[in-house]
């Protein structure tokens, strides 16, 4: 695997805006107003009062951690705690009265909102892309910029309606680049509804061929609008590109898992896309020196 990306926390970098000053995701819920000037911890902020919020479908899921205080859970923070990953891409993070602090900053909701795991919440992107090509094969070039065209298989999210790249959450003991490979098979070719096991295993092979060439794109902090105080998505974003297009560029697509429609989608600063997701795609288009 090739590395195109310092292990970085974009937090470091930028505020969050998406999990901030909004209500919560897939809830009525109000976030507790927080101005810019005042999202870092490091900034005092007296009359602070996030809402305390999880979701009763997280508190009592048995793939979720259970409250912090409750007897017999003593998660071990910023280090592999069994098999799950509670390290984040960010560096060290800060506990304040056994509870994770996001390392970017205050969001206006404490707990856990939807996410399952106090601190990081560990995810997978998988940009597969490929040359935008005429009929006769030849790779398509944009006029004002000049430069050619890349594609990138995008899914339509089926809880908030936003295209966005395939993806989904590390399972416990699951490596990344394992995960990179499950997401993608389960989104957009619908592997599990696959009844043939000629086929599955053509798909499994195809992409198991195609992820070796995976090039690490970004490593850190999301922002996202599930992100609390004390519980944050972190991403592993990898491009895996077809340069010919006879490969993965020509597979034939099924949207499935979380998915509602799967298509290839042209990669350029219009495109409105679900979280962070422009940001990673416009990384993906220096690298490549294509149009963005």
């Amino acid at each position: 695997l090739k590395n195109n990306m310092n292990r970085n926390c974009m937090g470091k970098i930028y505020l969050h805006f998406k999990c901030r000053n909004s209500v919560y995701a897939r809830s009525s819920i109000q976030r507790f107003h927080v101005p810019d000037d005042h999202v870092k911890w490091s900034v005092f902020l007296d009359d602070y009062r996030p809402v305390e919020y999880t979701a009763a479908n997280v508190a009592q899921a048995s793939w979720a951690d259970p409250e912090i205080a409750q007897l017999g859970f003593e998660p071990k923070f910023n280090q592999i705690d069994g098999p799950i990953n509670r390290k984040s891409y960010c560096g060290k993070y800060s506990i304040l009265n056994g509870r994770p602090l996001n390392p970017v900053g205050r969001t206006g909701i404490s707990g856990r909102g939807c996410l399952g795991r106090w601190g990081p919440n560990h995810a997978v992107d998988p940009i597969v892309t490929r040359w935008k090509r005429q009929t006769d094969g030849t790779i398509q070039v944009n006029r004002t910029t000049n430069r050619p065209i890349l594609q990138f298989v995008s899914i339509l999210r089926g809880d908030s309606h936003e295209w966005a790249i395939p993806g989904g959450m590390v399972d416990a003991g699951e490596l990344v680049t394992d995960a990179l490979k499950r997401e993608f098979m389960e989104e957009a070719f619908d592997i599990v509804n696959v009844s043939s096991q000629h086929q599955k295993a053509s798909i499994e092979k195809l992409v198991t061929e195609s992820f070796q060439q995976a090039e690490v794109i970004y490593e850190g902090y999301v922002d996202d609008p599930r992100n609390t105080d004390n519980a944050w998505m972190e991403t592993a974003a990898y491009n895996i590109h077809d340069e010919t297009g006879e490969g993965l560029g020509s597979a034939e697509l099924r949207a499935g898992s979380d998915a509602v429609r799967t298509k290839w989608t042209d990669i350029s600063s219009d495109a409105k896309l679900y979280a962070s997701h422009s940001k990673m795609l416009k990384t993906v288009a220096v690298l490549r020196d294509a149009h963005w």
